[in-house]
């Protein structure tokens, strides 16, 4: 059955000497591969360019009902021409990022609209936003959450300023265990969790603040995500954003 869909491309490999399998999460199948005959051919009228991290596309494919595996791709086009993202080091930097933390924590066959649309929405925020953005990649990880199912509870207080990143909760005594987060640091989790992408720039974190809240967010995930593998982008981020 031919289907038509918008996606977000996550990542690509070259297959053949002409051709290349894409990874996109779509609109209506979810995570997919897709088989692009002759993309790299030099006769190609689709060029490469168009499955750069978090191109957003629509895409012609071929599904069979209950199929997994890789599909055969018909047709892929723009669906959106990036304003900065691709030419400002920063932006670049922190999409490589949320591409590697979605590319590695979206496993699912399925169509999922409530977190396409987030993804679809936020990458455009991105793109096009002009106040400070050395924050937008904590209020994504803490965002992203909400859709991935360990959202934190929302119970900062002045007697719950202990973060317990294992149970995903603020709490006013030290959990058993080593992984939780203290105050100030915890106090800045509350307010990324209570702003919005368009107000990120008035979180206000010191160099060091990103740094050790970027590390535990990424022990979050790691401790609510059994599959996800090694995060690397971070250590690119963290240099550019310092």
């Amino acid at each position: 059955m031919l289907t038509k869909t918008n996606g977000i491309v996550l990542h690509h490999i070259n297959y053949t000497e002409s051709s290349v399998i894409a990874k996109i999460y779509t609109e209506q199948h979810g995570l997919q591969s897709y088989l692009i005959r002759g993309m790299r051919s030099a006769k190609s009228k689709t060029k490469i360019s168009l499955l750069q991290h978090l191109s957003l596309v629509e895409v012609v494919a071929y599904h069979k009902k209950n199929s997994s595996g890789i599909k055969n791709l018909k047709e892929i086009k723009s669906n959106y021409v990036f304003q900065s993202l691709p030419y400002d080091i920063r932006k670049s930097t922190i999409s490589l990022f949320i591409n590697e933390i979605i590319y590695k924590s979206i496993q699912e066959e399925e169509s999922n609209p409530a977190l396409f649309n987030f993804l679809y929405n936020t990458i455009q925020i991105l793109d096009v936003a002009t106040e400070s953005i050395n924050d937008f990649h904590l209020m994504f990880m803490l965002q992203f959450a909400k859709y991935l199912g360990f959202f934190p509870q929302n119970n900062y207080s002045d007697v719950n300023i202990i973060f317990n990143i294992q149970e995903g909760v603020f709490q006013s005594v030290k959990p058993l265990h080593d992984h939780y987060i203290i105050a100030p640091l915890s106090g800045f989790i509350s307010k990324l969790m209570n702003t919005s992408f368009e107000n990120v720039a008035e979180i206000k974190l010191s160099r060091t603040q990103r740094r050790e809240l970027l590390d535990q967010l990424i022990i979050y995930y790691r401790l609510h995500l059994t599959s996800l593998t090694k995060i690397n982008s971070h250590l690119i981020l963290q240099e550019v954003l310092d």
